[in-house]
This record gives C-alpha cells, structure tokens and sequence, in this order.
C-alpha cells in the first residue's frame, strides 16, 4: 500500500480507503451480511488500509457500529471520517439555510451520537454530508465544528459535496475553513479535474474520492439485462435505457485494457490515483476479495500521460443520481429525528 498526505493536516493516508456505506446492512446496496462485512474490514486494514469512511446515517449508525467495533480489536492506527446529515424536514435541503440544515446544536448532537456507536473519544474528520455554496455567509455551522474541535471531539472538518455538483465548494476551499472534500471523480465524471482540485492543491485542502466505479458502472459487470435486489437503489440509479446506455460506454473502455491496466476496475482506480491532487479513493468492499483487487492497484505505478489523454475523451456528461438524490435527501431528514434527539 502507498499513501499520501491529507491536505494540511499533515497526516498521511492509504491511497484506496474503505468506503463504508455499503456494509451498514440496508437495502440500499442489497444487504449486507455483518460476519462478511467484519472480516473485510479486518481485511482492509491488514492490507494497509488506514482510513475509514462512514456517516451517520450509513445504516441508522450500523456502519459506524461495524467500524468501531473493528478498530476496538485492532492496534494499527486507522482514521475514521464521518458525517452528518442535514436536519431540514420541512424545507428541501436544496433551498434550505445552513441553520436549517445544519443547526449548531444538531452538529453537536450528531457528533457526540457518532463518537456512541463508533466507541472513540475523537473522530479524526467530521464532515457535513452535503454542501452548498450559499451557505458560505453564514458562520454557525463552522463555529460550532470549531468548537467541537476544541473540545477535543473532532481532529479536522470537511465536506462531502452533492451528485456532480464539485463547483459548489470552490469558495469554501479558497477560504481556507475545511481541511478536505469528498467528491465524485471517475472516468465517466472529470469535472472536479476542472477547478476544484487546482483550488484544492493550491490551497492544500485534502481531496478525498468517491464512486470511483460510477455505483458499479465501471466495474464491467452490469449488462442491459441485469436486474437489482427490491430496493437496490442502483434499480433507480440505472433506470429506462440506462444500462444500455452504460454497455455502450463500457465496451469502448475495454479497449483501453492491456499492461498498464488489465480489468476494468483496475483502470477506474487508476485513473483516480493519476491526479496528483487526490489523497485516497474510496472503494466499497463488502468482501475479502474486493479488498484484495482493491488494494493490489496501490503498488506506485501511474498511468501514462498517452492513455490519460484517451480517457479524457470518455468523460460522460450526466446525472443519473437525480430522481435518487431527491428520494435519498428526503430519507436524510426522516432518519435524522429518529438517529438524533436535537
């Protein structure tokens, strides 16, 4: 495994981290069997992986309950993020205020909640699971992150920025007030490569990647003929003529696969790893074996500048979180009461 550094925290992390929304046990990704889901986690970090990355509402709490209780059987350092969700039930996050959608007594209040089921007396990086660039003016929230952070709750404080939206955070990180962002960054969605990740180096701010597989698009396993569980929310993800759309896409990628990359997974994580701006790519791992094909794509080697230059031209302009975004907001705001006594 290789690392690099997180920003201007100093600290140095894994280059794939475990990305932990998977294992909370929901529908959502089909279910998840706890004994699997444990002894990946041990896996991961027997493979060098240092950085955890859940969130609150990642399975009501079961994901962090999951991480915390591997890291209270393990001795190596590993740094777990979280994140809050919004509070807004009355008003769409998407128009609400940030004292709306992230009170300061609720940041508190889902920080203490998360140190509970994660068993920690600090959480390394606390991060709002949703932004928007409006909420910049306003104060509350960062001050309240700061003052958790002085009580010695939370180490540093990030982002997680919304869909496709990696422009939304280019004032936020030009500030100087967050230490990392989480953002969506595949072959298919190169948009962050654009501004955000120029801003990010020139400020140091960490960037932490999501969904380098496009949800499973880029993993060469879906065909216009597979079907998801009930309540898979890739059913909603890869809907009408999606898949097909996605086939197409795909097969023209599979060209691209030889010695510098043999699989298509391989390729994807690759091409994440090739920005000097990313700090680690997050990769779901349900399984002992994803977390051996994860992992074994950190060995030091870089794409070249030829094949970089190809795959810039599979960029794919579009927004299938959509529908799902609005559903998965409004099931945010249901869950939050329920996760949190404000």
């Amino acid at each position: 495994m290789h690392y690099r550094t997180l920003g201007k925290t100093g600290i140095t992390i894994s280059e794939i981290g475990y990305g932990a929304w998977g294992i909370g046990g929901t529908k959502l990704w089909g279910g998840a069997r706890d004994e699997e889901s444990l002894a990946a986690l041990h896996a991961a970090i027997d493979a060098g992986i240092n950085l955890i990355d859940t969130a609150l509402i990642y399975g009501n709490g079961h994901s962090e309950a999951l991480v915390g209780q591997v890291l209270r059987a393990r001795r190596e350092r590993v740094f777990v993020a979280t994140k809050i969700p919004p509070l807004t039930t009355t008003i769409p996050t998407r128009w609400a205020s940030v004292k709306q959608a992230f009170p300061a007594n609720h940041i508190v209040a889902c920080t203490e909640q998360s140190l509970k089921n994660l068993n920690l007396d600090c959480i390394d990086l606390q991060q709002l699971h949703i932004w928007r660039d409006k909420w910049l003016k306003d104060d509350d929230w960062i001050e309240a992150l700061m003052k958790m952070k002085e009580a010695g709750k939370i180490r540093w404080i990030g982002v997680s920025l919304p869909n496709h939206e990696s422009d939304s955070a280019l004032r936020l990180v030009k500030s100087g007030l967050i230490d990392s962002v989480q953002v969506i960054y595949n072959i298919f969605d190169q948009s962050p490569a654009e501004a955000l990740f120029p801003a990010c180096l020139e400020r140091k701010i960490g960037v932490i990647v999501r969904c380098p597989f496009d949800e499973g698009g880029l993993t060469g396993t879906i065909t216009a003929d597979t079907s998801f569980p009930s309540g898979d929310f890739r059913d909603s993800y890869f809907a009408g003529d999606r898949k097909t759309q996605l086939v197409v896409r795909v097969n023209s990628l599979l060209n691209l696969l030889g010695n510098e990359a043999r699989t298509l997974p391989e390729l994807a994580l690759r091409f994440c790893l090739a920005h000097p701006a990313v700090s680690t790519v997050l990769a779901g791992m349900r399984t002992q074996q994803h977390v051996v094909e994860n992992c074994m794509v950190s060995d030091g080697r870089a794409l070249h500048a030829g094949l970089l230059r190809e795959l810039k031209a599979h960029a794919w302009p579009r927004n299938f979180y959509e529908s799902y975004a609005v559903g998965l907001l409004s099931k945010f705001e249901r869950l939050t009461k329920k996760l949190i006594r404000c």
